[in-house]
Protein backbone atom coordinates (compact mmCIF):
# COMPACT_ATOMS: atom_id res chain seq x y z
CA UNK A 1 0.00 0.00 0.00
CA UNK A 2 1.08 3.52 -0.70
CA UNK A 3 2.35 5.46 1.92
CA UNK A 4 0.56 8.62 0.46
CA UNK A 5 -1.93 7.45 -2.10
CA UNK A 6 -3.21 10.79 -3.20
CA UNK A 7 0.09 11.37 -5.23
CA UNK A 8 -0.71 8.52 -6.85
CA UNK A 9 -3.77 10.44 -8.90
CA UNK A 10 -1.28 13.45 -10.10
CA UNK A 11 -0.65 13.48 -13.38
CA UNK A 12 3.15 14.17 -13.32
CA UNK A 13 4.69 15.41 -16.33
CA UNK A 14 8.16 14.30 -16.77
CA UNK A 15 7.91 12.93 -13.49
CA UNK A 16 8.85 15.50 -12.06
CA UNK A 17 6.46 18.66 -11.95
CA UNK A 18 2.60 18.66 -11.95
CA UNK A 19 0.84 21.47 -13.40
CA UNK A 20 -2.67 22.58 -11.43
CA UNK A 21 -5.35 25.17 -12.61
CA UNK A 22 -5.66 27.68 -10.56
CA UNK A 23 -9.84 29.45 -10.07
CA UNK A 24 -8.81 32.53 -11.80
CA UNK A 25 -7.93 31.02 -14.54
CA UNK A 26 -3.96 30.48 -14.40
CA UNK A 27 -2.36 27.70 -14.45
CA UNK A 28 0.59 27.00 -11.56
CA UNK A 29 3.42 23.97 -11.97
CA UNK A 30 5.09 22.68 -8.89
CA UNK A 31 7.77 20.02 -8.06
CA UNK A 32 7.38 17.15 -5.75
CA UNK A 33 8.01 18.75 -2.71
CA UNK A 34 5.88 20.90 -3.32
CA UNK A 35 7.73 23.98 -4.43
CA UNK A 36 5.69 27.04 -7.11
CA UNK A 37 7.66 26.88 -9.98
CA UNK A 38 5.94 28.82 -12.92
CA UNK A 39 2.85 30.42 -13.39
CA UNK A 40 1.26 31.33 -16.87
CA UNK A 41 -1.85 31.58 -18.65
CA UNK A 42 -1.75 28.83 -21.13
CA UNK A 43 -1.64 24.89 -19.89
CA UNK A 44 0.81 24.01 -22.59
CA UNK A 45 2.78 26.99 -22.11
CA UNK A 46 3.56 26.59 -18.73
CA UNK A 47 4.75 22.87 -18.82
CA UNK A 48 7.32 24.07 -21.94
CA UNK A 49 7.89 27.33 -19.86
CA UNK A 50 8.82 24.64 -16.99
CA UNK A 51 10.29 22.43 -19.17
CA UNK A 52 12.76 24.89 -20.22
CA UNK A 53 13.18 26.30 -16.43
CA UNK A 54 14.22 23.33 -15.18
CA UNK A 55 16.36 22.80 -17.44
CA UNK A 56 18.47 26.11 -17.21
CA UNK A 57 18.64 24.90 -13.53
CA UNK A 58 20.69 22.09 -14.43
CA UNK A 59 22.69 22.75 -17.07
CA UNK A 60 22.80 27.13 -16.28
CA UNK A 61 20.72 29.97 -17.99
CA UNK A 62 22.17 31.30 -21.46
CA UNK A 63 23.98 34.56 -21.38
CA UNK A 64 21.62 37.52 -22.37
CA UNK A 65 22.38 38.10 -26.33
CA UNK A 66 22.31 41.52 -25.72
CA UNK A 67 22.46 44.46 -23.08
CA UNK A 68 20.09 47.54 -23.07
CA UNK A 69 21.51 50.72 -20.99
CA UNK A 70 19.20 52.40 -18.26
CA UNK A 71 19.43 56.39 -19.61
CA UNK A 72 17.54 57.34 -22.30
CA UNK A 73 18.92 59.95 -24.66
CA UNK A 74 17.24 62.92 -26.23
CA UNK A 75 14.58 65.24 -25.69
CA UNK A 76 11.04 64.11 -24.00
Amino acid sequence: MAEHPEIDEIEWIDDSFRVEKKKWGTWTTYLKDGKELVTGLERENTIRSTRWYLKCLQEGFPEPSSTHEGVVGGKL
